[in-house]
């Protein structure tokens, strides 16, 4: 099977190293940085201002090989790679839920955005409360965990040794 998926932008934001920072778009609040699309892809913006939040699927860039057992962020113990959000993956796809400040032309401008600078987008989509937003009753190793997202930072764990 032969998959053909192309970078359709880039994320700009102010990080420009992996180490240092934050880890989710919870520890990034604040950040605001901003998705520039090709141009062959504007006219697929249109209508998108009507959302308060969107959908960043991006390309983890400079992660190179993975490991199906890690060390993640939040934990102190090892971690099938499948329960974590680690980005060195088989297929090092991100995600994130940004909020969408405003659109002008083939640029948007996000906050809360938690990717490295010159990263590769690979897809937008419209966050849909009603679509996207589920009744979690268990959240795994994280439960006790998942508030540190707002606090710790990118280490060299993941980055290419």
């Amino acid at each position: 099977m032969s998959i053909n998926i192309i970078p359709i932008g880039t994320i700009k934001t102010p990080f420009n190293d992996l180490k240092g920072m934050p880890i989710q778009p919870s520890g990034a609040a604040d950040v605001i940085g901003t998705v520039v699309l090709d141009k062959e892809y504007e006219q697929g913006l249109n209508d998108l201002e009507g959302f308060s939040h969107i959908i960043l699927l991006y390309h983890f860039h400079k992660s190179k090989g993975y490991k199906l057992i890690v060390k993640p962020f939040m934990d102190d113990q090892k971690r099938g790679l499948f329960s974590t959000r680690a980005p060195r993956r088989p297929n090092p796809i991100g995600l994130s839920i940004v909020r969408l400040v405003k659109r002008h032309g083939n640029t948007i401008t996000v906050k809360g955005i938690d990717v490295l600078n010159g990263t590769p987008l690979l897809d937008i989509k419209p966050y849909v409360p009603k679509f996207d937003t589920k009744e979690v009753t268990a959240a795994g190793w994280l439960e006790t965990n998942q508030e540190k997202s707002e606090f710790i930072k990118s280490d060299d764990r993941f980055v290419e040794n």
